[in-house]
């Protein structure tokens, strides 16, 4: 079994209005001296897998297919 951690996040560049809102929202509660937040995602996937290789290549084309838009994301995968 092999584990694994994408983490999904918009590129540079590419407006977060969510990340907007949480900035202002912290500001709101008192936590001066935020700067920039930007907001992503996160998937921990477990595979039935035990070859490292294979899960890598499938786990990115999970995330090609599926799991980013790879036109305004970035996305790494991480095995745990």
């Amino acid at each position: 079994m092999i584990k694994a951690r994408i983490t999904v996040t918009l590129k540079n560049g590419v407006l977060d209005p969510q990340g907007k809102a949480i900035e202002h929202a912290l500001s709101g509660l008192g936590f001066d001296g935020v700067g920039q937040v930007r907001q992503g995602k996160v998937f921990d996937v477990e595979l039935s897998e035990s070859d490292k290789g294979k899960a890598e290549a499938d786990l990115k084309a999970m995330c090609d297919k599926l799991l980013a838009n790879t036109v305004i994301e970035n996305y790494s995968v991480t095995l745990t």
